[in-house]
Parts: structure tokens; sequence; C-alpha cells
């Protein structure tokens, strides 16, 4: 499936937001790019620029295409409480977004390879589908014959997040998806509720 792969600090500059992470070229110019981003006369956006921006934001954050992100939205919709947080959690639950929270990748597009590449297992099956959705009570862990693969010991060594909803178990590079994350456990900064004011028109 197509992904996102051009220039990550650009996107980052675009929303004002290091949404990739740490970004030593995002600090260096925190504006947005084009020959008038420092430009001070940059028209105000709309409110729906506004709520696009935001969505397409938690897109690139997440790195899900249109209509997957619309029918995640959807399926939102119907369930019950919030609706943007019901997005966020369906989101979250994501097996490529797991594998990240996790530690195995320090990256989502890193942990989408290594769910392709048949790396991941979900109660000792073999699953390959990044968009996979993980349950409370599944255990996700590295398969037995890549726990020697330097890029997920490299990421596990440097692991330093630890998020209430997941645990994780070093020795046998093993992790428990606990529950559905509150919306203040979510550490990215997206105002979901303008995704939903977008979707609702």
């Amino acid at each position: 499936m197509a992904r996102y792969i051009g220039p990550k600090s650009k996107i980052a500059r675009k929303f004002k937001d290091p949404i990739y992470g740490p970004d030593k070229y995002f600090e260096k110019k925190n504006y947005p790019p084009g020959m008038h981003g420092q430009s001070r006369r940059r028209p105000k956006a709309s409110e729906y620029g506004t709520q696009l921006m935001e969505k397409q934001k938690a897109k690139y954050t997440y790195g899900i295409l249109e209509r997957q992100f619309k029918n995640t939205f959807l399926r939102a919709a119907r369930k019950g409480g919030k609706t943007g947080e019901v997005l966020l959690q369906l989101i979250e639950a994501r097996l490529d977004n797991v594998v990240f929270r996790l530690g195995i990748s320090p990256t989502r597009s890193g942990a989408r390879q290594l769910i392709s590449h048949r790396h991941i297992t979900v109660n000792g099956n073999v699953v390959n589908i990044a968009s996979y959705e993980v349950h409370p009570g599944d255990i996700i862990s590295v398969r037995e014959r890549s726990r020697s693969l330097e890029a997920i010991l490299n990421s596990v060594a440097s692991r330093s997040n630890q998020f209430p909803w997941l645990e994780w178990d070093v020795n046998s590079l093993t992790g428990k998806f606990m529950n559905f994350p509150e919306r203040d456990q979510i550490p990215e900064n997206i105002k979901e509720q303008l995704i939903v004011e977008l979707y609702s028109k």
C-alpha cells in the first residue's frame, strides 16, 4: 500500500509540530516550508482549513491513507462515547502503532516494515497486516527467529517511553495490550474535535 516517503522535516514544518519525533532541521527552521514560509503576511486559515490541517496532521502522524482514516472515523462514530477519543483509541490499537509504542521499532514506518516482513506475531500467530486491530489481552511478540535482528535489538535497547496500557517483557521481547488508552495518556498533539467537526459537515 502507498505510503508517504518524502522529506519528513518538510511535513513537520508544514504542521509546525515535530510529528515524527526529535528533528534538528525542524528546530532550525520551525516555520512553514516554501519561499513565503517566514512571511508575516500569510493569510489566516479558514475554519475549514484549520479542520482539514488537523486531519492531515493526524494522517501523517500515524501513517494512514485517506480511505482507511475515514473508515476508521466511521467506525468510531458508530461506537459509544466521544467520537474523537474513540477514533484515536482505534488508531492506537493498530498493530503498527502498538509495535512502535512497545519500542520494537523506533518509528511507525519501521514498525510497518517489520510487520510486512513477518517478524511480528499476535497471540503466537504471524501477522503481516500493519492495520490489524489489537484487542485488550492480545500478546504481541517478536518472532523467535527474528529476535537477533540488529534493528530490533538496537531499538529495544534505546527504549525509554513506557505507556500504562501496554506491558513489556524485555527478556522475551513480548508485550501485552492491556486496554485502550485514555485520551490524556496519548501523547500526540492532535485536536481530535476538529477532525470530528470536519467529517460532520
